[in-house]
Order: C-alpha cells, then structure tokens, then sequence
C-alpha cells in the first residue's frame, strides 16, 4: 500500500456528484465505489499472502476447492461453476496447478466428454499451508469491526441472490 492519502477520494467524488446535480445517485455511486476499492485492497492482501506459496488467488480457490471435496476431485465443469469463474479461467489455473505438481487431471470414469481435476498430495500439503497463512494473516484481521461482519454477509448476500447469483 502506498501512502494514505489525506482525504476520502470517494467521499469528494460524492460531493462532486451531488455538485454537478446527480444527488440522487450520488450515495450508491459513493457505495459502490467503495466495494470496488475495498475489494482491491483485500486481494492485495491475499495475494501478498499468497505470493509466498507462489499462488494467485484464482489458483488457491481451485487448491481450496478441491481440498473440500469428497473425493479430492471435482469436474472441470462442477469446478467451474463453483467458483463462478468462465471455463476458461479453470482450464487456465488448472495448466499452471498441473504443470506445478499441484493437480492431475484425468478422464472420468463414466462420461467421456469430462475432466476431473484432483489435488496431488503436494496441492493438498500447499492448500493446507497456505490456508494456515490466509487464517492467520488475513481473515483473522479483515479489517472489519467484528460486529459489522455478519451485517457485511447479510448486505452483501442479499445483493448477490438479488443480482442472480444464487438461489435461497
């Protein structure tokens, strides 16, 4: 992070709106802004987290997604879907996962058409490790007063199942 700087850029941008006559949306215009600048800050920390283990987050999810399944494995497609990412991001994480030891891929056994991807005993060692750091360094601190937390979830979950994103 660079230095503070001594005013809320969003909070003037706020002014701003209101002074050009977009009052009316000057508050959710200040709101979303600043879940677009929280958001960039959180994964600067995660991903300053996860440099170490030489990870992004887009391939820690994978690693901590399959380290939760039953099996070990998942779908490319099931994989897909549960990180809300294109086909193409998976495919993307899963080559560099591979080529790391981290995954294998193989053909399932009962429809050809599909790809399991399976962590390797060297990805489930690294998604163990590097969860510990992320516990630690990260959701242990979020930065968030802790009673404001559950209020973030309900908030932010009722915009995401209002926006699409998933059904109750």
């Amino acid at each position: 992070m660079g230095t503070p700087l001594s005013r809320d850029p969003i909070a003037e941008a706020r002014r701003n709106w209101e002074d050009h006559g977009w009052a009316d949306v000057a508050a959710p215009m200040a709101a979303i802004t600043a879940i677009m600048r929280t958001q960039q800050i959180l994964l600067a920390r995660i991903e300053s987290t996860l440099k170490p283990f030489g990870l992004t987050f887009a391939r820690y999810e994978l690693l901590a997604l399959l380290s939760f399944a039953r099996k070990g494995s998942l779908p490319m497609n099931k994989a897909s879907a549960l990180l809300q990412v294109h086909p193409t991001s998976i495919t993307n994480a899963v080559d560099r996962l591979e080529r790391a030891g981290l995954v294998d891929r193989s053909p399932h056994p009962t429809d050809g058409r599909t790809t399991l991807i399976e962590l390797t005993t060297a990805g489930r060692t690294l998604a163990k490790s590097s969860t510990a750091a992320l516990n630690a360094e990260v959701f242990s601190a979020p930065g968030f007063d802790p009673g404001d937390v559950d209020h973030l979830i309900r908030i932010l979950g009722s915009f995401r199942r209002n926006a699409g994103d998933f059904e109750e």
